[in-house]
């Protein structure tokens, strides 16, 4: 009978019959961290395998707006007028992280920001370079740089000054991360890496220590045991496809588990393996959600309220912020207020429920059922603070600001059952910036790396998230690890 693998259980090194596949490095996952990792690590003459699940390279990353959170003054930036620098990329990207922010990843991050973005475009990644104003999830158009977080909106913009940080690669309409991931996957085989697709990494191999030797992988249906001299990098993706894990860590995060924003292999099985020879994790319960609000602009000028009747944010934030405070209001409810003057529906859910309509703000308060006189007061308030320019509640910008007073007046529903969330974990294995994973007591596992959304990066907190920071942040850290492995000496036999 052939042994039973799990990834949270490893092969132990006097179990592996012989080695099929011998190598330097082994990369788990052809992602973007996975693959930037392979073109450091083959660069600097290290011999590397990829294992990727799927049956072509790109995993979550190939799906995505193709965006990288980069700043500090990239000649993008300042060609379109913006001054920014790595002190206020750093400021911001501090606050952005939330409790428990790395901050030596961060401060690497910022200082190495300018130069990251160079090594990209010498990838091969096109970049038009021009700047698209406006509020967009990602460009629609071939422009460069776009604004894809809070950094204009408290309390974000009262820590760094705002700069857009949003680099997208070239192409008109949405889903440039293809682009993206086919320049890097070119790169990383010709640099010599060699990929094997439809190949699942099953378990890790290690030594009676948890120090790690390889991995045991399904190759086109057969089980092959290979050794890594010089050290296995896990670059699987998060675990928002894994429902039991999200039961267990991240519970909050279920409702968006229906419409993962991944390429569908993000099982946990990356973070699990590292567990199994005591990796330690951090930041389990974070999740990126979004249900988005915009485009266009124009619904920025709307209120959100909970079935209280209240405000509970300032609604120019990024609208993966919103949505964590949306998905936090009692019983799931909320709204967005809108008069005729704004009124639109958004681009993303276009057959958005409207829940009430009026022609005054009591009649949409009887129809949505909240307490008599509350949802007035609300709009009352906040039509006050519109005409004065100023919110002293919430603080949003005085340019998101105008009087809610033209009817009919309408309520848009932004609650669990109408506008399910989409979204992805961002917790995992506690890394040192050169990628290390590290166990319980802060010290290395030997032989164990991770990058991208295996580790714990940069995002690891939901109500900071910004678009591009994970491509940003998977492609340098990958980098790094990559680098760090392709120095060592191999392991002893």
């Amino acid at each position: 009978m052939s042994p039973r693998f799990s990834a949270a259980t490893p092969c132990r090194l006097d179990q592996v019959p012989q080695w099929d596949i011998e190598t330097d490095v082994i990369i788990v996952g052809f992602g973007i961290a996975g693959a930037c990792a392979a073109i450091e690590a083959a660069s600097a003459g290290a011999q590397v395998t990829i294992l990727e699940v799927a049956g072509t390279h790109g995993g979550s990353a190939a799906l995505s707006g193709g965006e990288f959170y980069l700043g500090g003054g990239t000649s993008v930036q300042r060609a379109a007028g913006f001054d920014d620098n790595a002190e206020e990329l750093f400021n911001y990207l501090l606050l952005s992280g939330g409790p428990g922010v790395d901050a030596e990843k961060v401060r690497l991050y910022a200082d190495g920001a300018v130069d990251h973005f160079a090594w990209i475009r010498a990838q091969g990644i096109p970049f038009k370079g021009t700047f698209l104003p406006g509020k967009w999830l990602e460009p629609v158009t071939d422009d460069t740089l776009i604004w894809s977080g809070s950094e204009a909106a408290w309390p974000f913009s009262a820590a760094a000054k705002p700069a857009p940080r949003a680099h997208a690669a070239q192409m008109e309409g949405m889903g440039a991360g293809r682009i993206v991931m086919d320049a890097f996957a070119a790169r990383a085989l010709e640099a010599g890496a060699e990929a094997h697709f439809n190949a699942r990494t099953l378990c890790l191999v290690a030594d009676g220590v948890d120090a790690v030797h390889g991995v045991v992988a399904r190759i086109d249906g057969e089980v092959r045991y290979l050794r890594a001299r010089k050290g296995v990098i896990l670059c699987a993706g998060g675990f928002i496809c894994n429902t039991e894990m999200l039961r267990r860590f991240a519970p909050a995060a279920l409702e968006a588990a229906g419409y993962p924003t991944t390429a569908g292999n993000d099982d946990g099985s990356g973070i699990r393996m590292g567990m199994s020879v005591g990796g330690a994790v951090s930041h389990m319960e974070e999740f990126f959600a979004t249900k988005p609000s915009f485009p266009p602009d124009n619904l920025v000028f709307g209120i959100f309220v909970n079935e209280r009747g209240q405000r509970f944010i300032n609604e120019d934030v990024y609208h993966g912020r919103a949505t964590r405070y949306l998905m936090r209001q009692p019983n799931g409810r909320a709204w967005l207020l809108m008069d005729n003057a704004i009124f639109a529906r958004p681009d993303f859910n276009p057959d958005i429920h409207i829940a009430a309509v009026g022609e005054t703000w009591a009649e949409v308060e009887a129809e949505l059922g909240l307490p008599g006189g509350e949802l007035v007061h609300t709009v009352e308030s906040y039509n006050r603070y519109a005409a004065a320019g100023v919110d002293p509640v919430f603080h949003k910008d005085a340019k998101w600001m105008q009087p809610l007073v033209e009817p009919p007046f309408a309520a848009l529903s932004f609650g669990a059952d109408d506008y399910p969330a989409t979204g992805f974990t961002l917790g995992g294995l506690l890394t040192r910036p050169n990628g290390e994973v590290l166990n319980a007591d802060g010290g290395p596992v030997p032989g164990l790396y991770a990058a991208g959304r295996t580790s714990c990066g940069l995002p690891r907190w939901g109500e900071g998230y910004c678009s591009g920071i994970s491509l940003g942040d998977g492609s340098f850290f990958g980098r790094l690890a990559g680098r760090h492995v392709a120095d060592l000496q191999g392991q002893p036999d």
